[in-house]
């Protein structure tokens, strides 16, 4: 792990995760930070493994890693921070590519992070800038760049130490948590992809949903968005109200082009029956593309996942390009 000393400007605002008031979701906020502790996700820098063909061997080009910020806050402010631990799973997403008999299948620890390697962010609270690389990835579950393919995917996860004895991670932090207002998931999926030109599946789209609404449309159907890069070269992403028959306000929504498909990440609504979170994620029929022809792409994804309003439906979008 290569972990660097680093302050970043903090994140303004919050996202909002149902239709409830302002004041309802800080009430629920304060709760949370006065009986627990969370890792906030300050800025994502890297987070995907790029691979490539050479001489008929796959490698591993450009930066792959995951790279982030992150900041610890506690009810006391930071005070309580003893360490994070920090481990690591392999999902094969490919398993008709690629040769990965030898894989470790449970997650493995990779190490601990100390709190004297954090230092104080804006506010006081502690910070850290986090850096796994591919290798390190490969090496912890015994795979090698030949055994992987577009769709496989490697889960970071964090547990957060208290010096009072209490632990926190993703199995013990509620939605609000995890994807509200403190945007402290504990744990970050790191997808295998394939090249994309970042001028690809870029600008304006019409948005149409051809699949039966769920209680309504799930996007501003009918709409023209801008579709831009996300964190990574092969992440494309756009803002547009959830649910517009009950909520206004726009969210942004991620998909990846991974490898010939169009994968949904888990992701949240900012308009649900409950938290929102875990909203929207991928099925098992994705959809293809074609990357020399972006005029025209579909992304098919579950809504839903959680069975948060109702049982989950599968919903598909068309972008035709403006």
């Amino acid at each position: 792990m290569n972990v660097k000393k680093l302050l970043f400007t903090a994140l303004t605002g919050c996202i909002l995760f149902s239709c409830d008031s302002d004041d309802k979701v800080t009430n629920t906020v304060q709760e949370n930070v006065e009986t627990g502790a969370v890792l906030r996700t300050i800025e994502i820098i890297e987070n995907s493994i790029p691979i490539g063909m050479e001489n008929g061997q796959t490698i591993i080009t450009g930066t792959a890693q995951l790279s982030i910020v992150i900041e610890e806050q506690d009810e006391q402010e930071g005070a309580l921070l003893q360490s994070v631990d920090v481990y690591t799973s392999f999902t094969d997403g490919s398993p008709d590519t690629g040769d990965t008999s030898m894989a470790v299948t449970e997650e493995v620890f990779l190490g601990n992070i100390p709190v004297d390697l954090f230092s104080d962010g804006p506010f006081g609270l502690p910070r850290l800038e986090f850096t796994l690389e591919a290798t390190e990835l490969l090496s912890a579950v015994n795979l090698t760049p030949e055994a992987i393919f577009g769709g496989d995917t490697f889960t970071t996860r964090f547990a957060l130490n208290l010096s009072d004895g209490r632990t926190f991670s993703s199995d013990n932090a509620g939605g609000i948590i995890t994807g509200g207002f403190f945007n402290s998931p504990f744990q970050y999926i790191t997808p295998v992809v394939c090249n994309l030109a970042t001028d690809s599946f870029v600008g304006n789209y019409l948005i149409e949903e051809i699949t039966p609404y769920v209680d309504g449309p799930t996007f501003a159907d009918g709409t023209v968005v801008e579709v831009s890069v996300g964190n990574t070269d092969t992440e494309r992403l756009f803002f547009t109200p959830n649910y517009p028959d009950y909520c206004s306000t726009p969210n942004d929504f991620n998909f990846l082009f991974v490898c010939g498909e169009i994968i949904v990440p888990i992701q949240e609504s900012n308009c649900a029956c409950n938290t929102g979170a875990d909203f929207f994620g991928p099925t098992d029929t994705p959809e293809n593309y074609d990357a020399n022809d972006d005029s025209v792409f579909f992304v098919t994804f579950e809504n839903d996942v959680q069975s948060d309003c109702a049982p989950p439906e599968i919903t598909t979008y068309k972008f035709t390009k403006q």
